[in-house]
């Protein structure tokens, strides 16, 4: 009789499973005995895939170029940034909900931030709106040092859980307002805002050093993102695209 090697080796796994739960191990210990197996790996590898699918048709086809963002982009599991129901359009071509009225923005809006902040490996780096953490991750990709602000505690402390768990340890991040930023950690070569204010926190422009980059959404029904360089001679503002924020919550909507 012939018997092809996925039978046998499905006959083997089941006889192998019989011995082991019949001395004792659990069924959970016997499936983490059996992660390294090929099957294990099938959704590794659709997950990869699908990444190099968002890079390539969702971001550098439309014109982000820097090869730094561009590996960040397909390194990170970006389905380990949504919630479970949401992992299989995690790669899809749109803004994702995360919880508490937040979203994660949608892979080239978040790729064309990145490379609007034209960071250098040494930078320090300040996020207002961690979200799920995954702007943050894309950043500790980018720059040396990344601060990074939520205003929500359920979404701020569940992202510091997957940070550690992703190895972005070295990410500080604070629960608050990010309204008037991190002020005993600025100056900041960039500064990134995931959420809208209907103007520009001026908190903000003062921690940028000089050179130093803001990319921010600004507007509360027509939103702008806009990208300000602080100089010797004054602040330099560039309109880059219209676009749809979620708005800043806190003291930003009180002025």
């Amino acid at each position: 009789m012939n018997v092809d090697l996925p039978t046998l080796r499905g006959i083997w796994l089941l006889v192998l499973s019989a011995l082991l739960l019949n001395c004792g191990l659990s069924r959970n210990a016997f499936l983490q005995l059996n992660e390294g197996s090929p099957q294990a790996s099938l959704d590794d590898d659709a997950q990869r895939q699908a990444r190099e699918r968002m890079v390539r048709e969702q971001i550098a086809n439309r014109g982000v170029r820097d090869a730094r963002v561009l590996a960040a982009m397909r390194k990170l599991p970006r389905h380990r940034f949504v919630p479970e129901e949401f992992q299989a359009s995690a790669y899809s071509d749109q803004p994702l909900p995360i919880g508490h009225g937040q979203t994660i923005s949608q892979p080239y809006i978040m790729a064309f931030m990145s490379e609007a902040l034209e960071l250098k490996p040494q930078d320090r780096v300040l996020e207002i709106g961690t979200g799920s953490g995954y702007q943050a991750a894309v950043l500790a990709e980018l720059a040396g040092e990344v601060y990074s602000i939520e205003i929500v505690e359920p979404l701020g402390k569940e992202a510091a859980a997957r940070l550690k768990d992703l190895g972005y340890e070295r990410v500080k991040l604070r629960i608050g307002d990010g309204y008037r930023g991190w002020p005993e950690a600025a100056p900041f070569d960039a500064i990134i805002v995931t959420a809208a204010p209907d103007h520009v926190p001026p908190a903000l422009v003062e921690q940028l050093r000089e050179g130093g980059r803001m990319v921010l959404p600004v507007g509360r029904f027509a939103q702008d993102l806009l990208r300000l360089r602080r100089t010797a001679k004054g602040v330099v503002q560039e309109n880059l695209l219209p676009v749809r924020f979620v708005p800043m919550v806190g003291e930003a909507e009180k002025k």
